[in-house]
């Protein structure tokens, strides 16, 4: 029984200490919560802000252009003929004179050399001829002679038949005389009559031998015009590229019939350098370029981003405004010319310009890092001078570098977060550290 007792004594005093111990707990854990400097107070996140500040942006036009080979020509045959040889490959760069192609040229060298015996034959004839013509001349001459003699003797003869006429009549001399002079006389006018029918049948056998002269030359003009053309056919066996470009894909194979009935397309040639970019405006943009492209400080250039998004290195110029706006679409066509030296862009690739149209002075700026974007709209943390967080919905205009221009919303001098934004609300208090605005580009 004894030893009951001190085993039920000991577990009273084994449950009055551990109520002392948790009572003693609980009341340290009470004095602990109801202390005020038992949980300090959380410090202000540090952020990084920028002083919203005005500047001078430039007023960039964005627009889709296409590009378009300054000269494109058709490579055409212009003979009828077998095509021989494709002498460059497909898509190959040329210079010009370069040889694209050739057709069998056998033919037209056949030709050429008939044409050129043809004018060897009648330059000969022409030497007869011409021999000819001094025989003509030299008979002319001789019955021109010959009737000048025979009138002379005419005119003496008839003289003389007057005087023995005379002396017949005072019955000086004897008839017989006088029938002899006579006689003279009629014979030297039959003579000269002769004469006179010689000289004209060898005048007119001059005539012939001239006309046949002039037939002669006009026919070895004919000759030398058919080896002209002869010359100009053969060459055209040989076609050579008329530009410094690029061969497109031939569009025969060797061995084809080529102009035989027209004029064969072989292939296609463009120029690479330099480069159009046709593309259009608007109405209202279409002022814009044309005041700020005649303002005496002018646009600086265009600019253009490739396929692969990659800025193009070359600036280009604007070099054609059309005449008229069109009805139908309200737009105004332009086109710029780029240096394209490394052949990166060809004909018919659509690529994005930037055009500058305008610059607008005392424009409020904000770095692009401070604006946060969500369906549509977009905002900032503007940090007020009591160091409490503000978010501000913004209007934004164009992007400049780095920069966003803000249309409404915020005035210069505000500052606004740009590093930090996940760890700020509305109304929170915060330890903002100031940095300068980002340059703007070209500055």
């Amino acid at each position: 029984m004894s030893v009951l007792r001190n085993r039920s004594r000991s577990q009273r005093q084994w449950t009055h200490r551990t109520a002392g111990l948790a009572a003693a707990a609980w009341l340290g854990l009470t004095a602990c919560t109801s202390s005020p400097e038992a949980l300090p107070t959380p410090k202000p996140p540090a952020v990084t802000v920028v002083t919203v500040a005005q500047r001078a942006v430039p007023v960039y036009g964005q627009y889709v252009g296409q590009t378009e080979a300054v000269k494109t020509v058709e490579i055409r045959a212009r003979v009828e003929g077998f095509l021989e040889r494709q002498v460059v490959p497909d898509g190959a760069d040329v210079k010009a004179g370069d040889i694209l192609f050739v057709i069998d040229p056998r033919p037209f060298e056949a030709t050429l050399r008939q044409t050129q015996a043809n004018v060897a034959r009648d330059t000969a004839q022409l030497h007869q001829t011409e021999a000819a013509l001094i025989q003509r001349e030299a008979d002319m001459q001789q019955a021109q002679a010959n009737l000048e003699r025979d009138l002379a003797q005419l005119e003496n003869a008839r003289t003389q038949e007057g005087r023995y006429r005379t002396l017949l009549q005072k019955e000086l001399i004897a008839h017989e005389q006088y029938d002899q002079i006579h006689t003279n006389m009629t014979a030297l006018q039959a003579t000269v009559q002769a004469d006179r029918a010689a000289f004209e049948n060898a005048k007119a056998a001059l005539a012939v031998a001239r006309a046949a002269i002039e037939n002669a030359r006009a026919v070895i003009r004919a000759d030398e015009a058919a080896v002209d053309s002869a010359q100009i056919q053969l060459g055209y066996t040989t076609i050579r590229s008329p530009l410094d470009g690029r061969m497109g894909r031939a569009e025969v194979r060797v061995g084809s019939l080529v102009g035989r009935q027209d004029s064969t397309l072989l292939a296609t040639l463009s120029t690479l350098d330099p480069m159009y970019v046709n593309f259009s405006v608007s109405e209202r943009e279409a002022l814009s370029v044309w005041r700020y492209r005649t303002a005496p400080t002018g646009p600086s250039g265009i600019t253009m981003t490739l396929p692969d998004d990659s800025a193009y290195p070359h600036d280009g110029r604007l070099d054609f405004v059309d005449r008229a706006v069109d009805p139908r679409t309200g737009t105004l066509a332009l086109r710029a010319t780029f240096a394209n030296p490394r052949r990166l862009l060809q004909p018919g690739q659509y690529m994005r310009l930037r055009i500058l149209l305008d610059e607008r002075a005392g424009a409020v700026v904000v770095p692009q890092a401070a604006v946060q974007e969500s369906q549509g709209s977009a905002s900032l943390f503007v940090v007020g001078p009591d160091r409490t967080v503000q978010a501000r919905t913004v209007r934004m205009g164009p992007r400049f570098g780095p920069l966003w221009v803000v249309e409404e919303g915020v005035k210069p001098g505000e500052q606004v977060v740009i590093k930090g934004l996940q760890q700020v609300r509305a109304g929170m208090r915060v330890e903002p550290t100031v940095e300068p605005l980002p340059p703007a580009p070209g500055s």
